[in-house]
């Protein structure tokens, strides 16, 4: 969390047109299996940017002005502009497995007179990509950091930075939110103020002074629900009960971080749904966990250093992205600005294999495009969004030479 800074198609389509592509329709049907033409390849991925606007707590105020609808050329890298819808502060964004509609985070702390932040759902308009908002709600807690729709559909999962907390929103019929169906509060004593592990001459020290609950995803299965708590140290773990949404703690309700004070900010699993991945903020440290399904059992493997060899100084980790393919991570530092690269062993273990620069200052978020032809990393500080080219059998990453304007990006997430 820290931050040290603050062509429409021509109407009237000729009659004879439409008789030459009924006639060609007809013509495929007709085609053995093996002889149907293949469909034309995607040209274009439509993507969101969440951005920080003035309205935004914690010191992450910024110069966004809402959501950006962007559209993403998948042979040449450009990265186009089409629209922003107005918001405050949508911070964080994730989109219902259906892809019909987004939910966006309003990282503020005054929703309706109250102590806390919201969540706005948007249908997405077929085709276009265009937001119409749909309604928002209270997210239970104070700066909602992040959020993520549960497996099923049916529940938008929020954590609550500011309020230390996690709040379970229901999902409407017509995409919107309900009230919370469930709120629970992190318990613990606060993290070490300082990480142990990390570089030398690591200042990268950010509220350990009570519960700051960073991220709330379910498990590949959604029978549980896990939750970073960077202040506290701890990683929680969740029954949930995908009828009513609730939550009740797993036993043991916890893992701690590997190192004291490391600091837990995201998290992800390996596509084989059975190696858990833990990104410290803080230590600069990936930790690797073998997973267990039907208990919930985390068992630490390994812990690595995200960083390059002989780095010295503060560095604040921010993202992790691991590869469809399971081969590659990647995993983002701020004041070193650069993308970690890492190579994925057949147990889960992890190797740090080379970097590449963000051509930008204090990298928040990166993500693949569907191909996993491009990388596109957002600058929150220099107010742009970059894009590179990834080589799947290295998993190295090239810059295209795009630079994207876009005041305070935060995160971006394709569609």
């Amino acid at each position: 969390m820290a931050n040290l800074s603050n062509g429409r198609e021509p109407k009237g389509i000729l009659r004879r047109t439409l008789l030459a592509g009924g006639a060609a329709t007809a013509a495929s049907a007709a085609l053995p299996a093996a002889a149907q033409p293949r469909p034309a390849p995607r040209r274009s991925a439509l993507a969101y940017i969440g951005t920080y606007t003035s309205h935004a707590v914690h010191g992450a105020a910024g110069h966004g002005e809402g959501i950006v609808l962007a559209r993403l050329d998948l042979a040449t890298g450009a990265l186009d502009m089409v629209r922003t819808t107005p918001a405050p502060s949508p911070s964080w964004i994730t989109l219902d497995p259906r892809r019909r509609f987004l939910y966006a985070v309003n990282e503020v702390d005054d929703f309706g007179g109250a102590k806390h932040g919201s969540v706005t759902a948007y249908a997405i308009a077929p085709g276009s990509g265009e937001l119409a908002e749909i309604n928002a709600v209270g997210s239970q807690g104070a700066g909602p950091a992040q959020a993520s729709v549960h497996p099923s559909g049916r529940f938008v999962l929020v954590s609550n930075y500011g309020g230390g907390n996690v709040a379970v929103l229901p999902v409407q019929p017509n995409g919107g939110l309900g009230d919370a169906v469930d709120v629970q509060g992190n318990e613990g004593p606060p993290g070490a103020g300082r990480p142990a592990d990390g570089a030398p001459g690591n200042f990268s020290i950010s509220d350990h002074d009570g519960p700051h609950a960073h991220m709330i995803s379910a498990d590949p299965s959604g029978r549980w629900v896990l939750v970073d708590d960077l202040g506290l140290d701890r990683t929680f773990v969740w029954q949930f009960d995908g009828q009513t949404g609730k939550l009740t703690a797993a036993d043991p309700a916890f893992v701690p971080s590997a190192s004291a004070g490391a600091g837990p900010r995201h998290f992800g699993w390996h596509p084989n749904g059975r190696i858990f991945y833990d990104l410290y903020e803080e230590a600069s440290q990936l930790a690797v966990y073998d997973w267990d399904p039907r208990t919930a059992a985390l068992r630490l493997k390994q812990k690595i250093s995200i960083l390059p060899p002989g780095y010295a100084g503060t560095n604040y980790a921010s993202e992790l992205v691991i590869a469809p393919s399971g081969r590659f991570i990647y995993a983002v530092n701020r004041l070193h600005n650069s993308i970690s690269i890492l190579a994925v062993g057949a147990d889960g273990r992890v190797r740090w294999i080379g970097d590449e620069w963000t051509r930008g200052d204090y990298p928040r978020n990166i993500a693949l495009d569907p191909t996993g032809r491009f990388m596109v990393a957002c600058n929150q500080r220099s107010d742009q969004v970059t894009v590179f080219r990834v080589d799947p059998a290295s998993g190295r990453l090239t810059f295209t030479g795009r630079y994207v304007p876009v005041g305070s990006p935060s995160m971006i997430a394709f569609i």
